[in-house]
């Protein structure tokens, strides 16, 4: 009786233990996860930074260019 309890015990103890390390695997997989897509994301964040920049300063410039033809009034 005591040596079929002692058993369910450990089954039971064994059977929380895998589950436990399932759900920390599950994370670590999740981090990893995180991880490479805000690195991905940070790439095409900066090819659109730059084109942005470009773009604003394409656009400051043709501005400045039509004050000075005297296109634009204040």
């Amino acid at each position: 009786m005591q040596d079929q309890r002692i058993e369910k015990i450990a089954a039971v103890s064994i059977n929380i233990t895998k589950v436990l390390v399932i759900i920390y695997l599950g994370f670590v997989e999740v981090f990893k996860i995180g991880k490479l897509l805000r690195e991905k994301l940070d790439v095409e964040f900066d090819i659109s930074r730059k084109w942005a920049s470009q773009n604003y300063s394409i656009l400051k410039k043709r501005l400045e260019e039509q004050k000075i033809a005297g296109g634009v009034e204040n």
